[in-house]
């Protein structure tokens, strides 16, 4: 009887799973990041984790950057580079373009004005930290 009861309720929790509309997975405005407001010159902790720091770092300073470049640069690895890339894609920070160079795919990143300005008012959060660290 137990295992009647069990088999009803996983088919009943299947025709419910399966009915319900799959919802699109929205990427967030630019304007909003880690809870951040672009506008505010509070902390963006979207820029602030190591690896998505180093690849807005670098990106402004070079024009552009490969994904092979990036992934030798920060001895990551794909998928963690991936997840970081994609993250800062979805806030607007930085714009990915994929091609094949022969027979080998190629994806190169570049650094967005939306991007370029979130690390400006993180480096300037930063500055006036050490500034204010220095006077106390």
């Amino acid at each position: 009887m137990a295992a009647r009861t069990n088999l009803t309720a996983r088919t009943n929790l299947t025709a419910r799973t399966e009915s319900a509309p799959v919802q699109p997975r929205r990427a967030k405005p630019a304007a909003v990041s880690g809870g951040v407001r672009a506008d505010d010159s509070c902390f963006d902790r979207l820029v602030y984790e190591r690896v998505r720091l180093g690849v807005m770092s670098a990106l402004a300073v070079r024009p552009e950057l490969t994904f092979s470049e990036m992934k030798a640069l920060f001895k990551v690895s794909d998928g963690n580079l991936s997840a970081h890339a994609r993250k800062l894609e979805e806030a607007g920070y930085l714009s990915c373009t994929k091609s094949f160079e022969g027979r080998r795919p190629k994806t190169v990143y570049r650094l967005t004005a939306t991007g370029r300005a979130a690390l400006n008012r993180y480096l300037d959060h930063v500055e006036a930290v050490i500034k204010a660290t220095r006077r106390a």
